[in-house]
């Protein structure tokens, strides 16, 4: 568990958690809007060395980063309708590539997320406090 009282704090997260990674990872954030999912994702990002403006991809369903060390594929369940709508985005195609997965609001879709993911939940806990938890395999 670790537990962040800014913004600044959950992007260093992600950036730690970019330099324990192995390419091949996917994380499977969860959490309510606005707890930090893409604050991560943005750390992540630039943990891999990429300075590219990190978004959340709620509407467009995938961000692909590149520029840094690896890739980083970046996808949002939040709009989609069923597991079969992202595997129709090619998720399978970018779990099994050259870099990194996460996906935002993994959960609405358990069932497609490899048993291998880092799972991570992000708990909204004050004003700039989150808790994040999990980092799990499996």
């Amino acid at each position: 568990m670790f537990i962040s009282i800014s913004p600044e704090q959950t992007i260093a997260a992600g950036r730690e958690a970019a330099r324990s990674s192995h390419v091949g990872d996917v994380f499977a954030l969860e959490g309510d809007l606005g707890a930090g999912k893409t604050q991560f994702v943005k750390g992540f990002v630039a943990g891999l060395g990429c300075e590219v403006d990190v978004t959340s991809p709620t509407f467009t369903l995938l961000h692909e980063y590149r520029g840094g060390r690896w890739p980083v594929y970046h996808f949002d369940f939040y709009r989609l309708e069923s597991p079969g709508a992202a595997l129709r985005l090619g998720l399978d195609d970018y779990i099994y590539g050259d870099g990194f997965c996460i996906v935002e609001w993994a959960d609405r879709f358990r069932e497609i997320i490899p048993r291998s993911a880092v799972w991570i939940s992000f708990t909204l806990k004050g004003e700039t406090e989150r808790v994040l938890e999990g980092v799990e395999r499996g």
